[in-house]
């Protein structure tokens, strides 16, 4: 469904550029200063019904985002503590603890999916069969056949689905990645994309889940096994069930700006070869993805990519200096060319010679689309139906990037990888890792 009033021109406002944004050089933010803050108020009719299906706290925090813009009617978890946390924040919602019977509360327009990760997909495509626009938390998938089913799902529905990979909607991410892609640093050679150590701990408790969670539709999709307060809610991604530690959390963040910097076409996003290892084995019965680890990628272009875990003993709380070399970086990422390197994080970007940023770009032969507000961007493209900067198939592919990693730390060998079919080469081993098979009831049944 269109929303004629929510025009473009007030979401190109909604996506200014603020105070924040101070720092970055003149000739950058030129281009955006034509547009201002976002419009929290909008009038009963331009106001799109959304529904809130995963209640924790990046859910509501999300949720509280889009009620700038469209109003949270129905919230969804099977924790009813959660529930009532939401609840706070959108007393008119109705409650449901069955993403299906929220998913078919008449008027609704668009989903927030703020599930754990191997909710994504299936909540994702019942959405579509629903006809109903989704803003999804990312990874956005739990596997590399998900994201292929998802992309064409979206193609069919022509759905507009926007990856909660915020670090898109950056101006400082952005401005390094039109740096690079305009050859500013020359030929690009190397990029470093560090992440934040996982959790490492265990073995772990069986304990009878507590009375407001119910354990086996948390679970869902996966394998059921008694219920661990580990395994639940803050710190499931550790576990290679629900996700793949820090490699899908913060590296589907990362290595997002990897990839777009890369500018390679859709069908060759992603590498050729990877290579990858745990640093740290889990402890047995305890959390089973490793909390520290590498992987090395090799793009066909012949750009090189590693991927690693960081800390605050290895470097991961300082600063990037002029004269550090661009190996020994805290969380973020760095670009390596033959003229010098960039490092963009959150919050800072810096390079080797300052000029590299503040000399204005001449003629550039590529720029990145301008949105400085993630959710803003998303419910622009519900009345435009263009693209946000963020979907379907970008998501998939920089998960993809992450989930290659994983199975690369988990067969602990060398892998080459065809991303054009999306498939290992002569391979059955790791071509076995690209799917994982449903929980019966919880497989295509599950929304039948």
């Amino acid at each position: 469904m269109q929303f004629p009033n929510l025009n473009r021109r007030a979401f190109l406002r909604a996506t200014a550029l603020t105070a924040a944004h101070a720092s970055l050089p003149i000739w950058f933010t030129a281009r955006a200063q034509d547009v201002s803050a976002p419009k929290p108020v909008l009038s009963p009719n331009e106001r799109p019904a959304l529904a809130l299906i995963g209640c924790g706290g990046m859910g509501r925090a999300d949720a509280r985002s889009a009620s700038r813009f469209g109003d949270i009617v129905a919230i969804c978890d099977v924790d009813t503590q959660r529930l009532d946390a939401a609840a706070q924040d959108f007393p008119k919602a109705k409650r449901y603890s069955d993403a299906r019977k929220c998913l078919n509360q008449l008027g609704l327009n668009a989903i927030i999916n703020g599930t754990p990760d191997h909710w994504h997909t299936p909540i994702n495509l019942a959405a579509i069969r629903r006809k109903l626009d989704i803003y999804s938390e990312k990874p956005l998938t739990l596997t590399l056949e998900e994201g292929r089913r998802l992309v064409s799902a979206v193609r069919s529905g022509r759905t507009v689905l926007q990856t909660g990979s915020q670090q898109r909607s950056d101006a400082r991410f952005r401005l390094a990645v039109e740096l690079v892609r305009n050859g500013r640093i020359g030929k690009l050679k190397h990029i470093i994309t560090s992440l934040p150590s996982g959790r490492h701990g265990g073995p772990f408790e069986h304990t009878p889940p507590p009375e407001h969670l119910d354990w086996d539709q948390w679970q869902g999709p996966v394998d059921a096994v008694p219920y661990v307060r580990e395994r639940c809610h803050g710190s499931f991604r550790y576990w290679w069930d629900y996700s793949a530690g820090t490699l899908t959390d913060w590296g589907a963040h990362h290595n997002d700006i990897a990839l777009w910097a890369l500018g390679l076409p859709s069908r060759e996003a992603g590498p050729v070869a990877i290579e990858g290892h745990a640093l740290r084995d889990p402890v047995p019965g305890g959390f089973s993805f490793p909390s520290t680890y590498w992987v090395q990628y090799r793009y066909a272009n012949g750009v090189t990519h590693l991927c690693r875990t960081v800390s605050t003993e290895d470097g991961g709380g300082r600063e990037l200096q002029k004269d550090q070399p661009p190996g020994q970086i805290p969380n973020g990422v760095v670009f390596e060319g033959a003229d010098g390197w960039i490092f963009v994080r959150r919050g800072s970007i810096t390079a080797s010679d300052p000029a590299l940023l503040t000399d204005p770009l001449e003629n550039p032969e590529w720029q990145a689309p301008v949105s400085n507000d993630h959710m803003a961007n998303f419910f622009e493209c519900l009345t435009t139906r263009k693209d946000p900067v963020c979907p379907a198939d970008v998501g998939h592919r920089s998960v993809s990037l992450c989930h290659l990693g994983a199975i690369a730390i988990r067969l602990g060998r060398p892998l080459r990888w065809n991303p054009a079919r999306e498939r290992f080469d002569e391979d059955d081993e790791a071509n076995n890792l690209r799917r994982r098979p449903a929980r019966a009831g919880y497989d295509t049944t599950w929304d039948a």
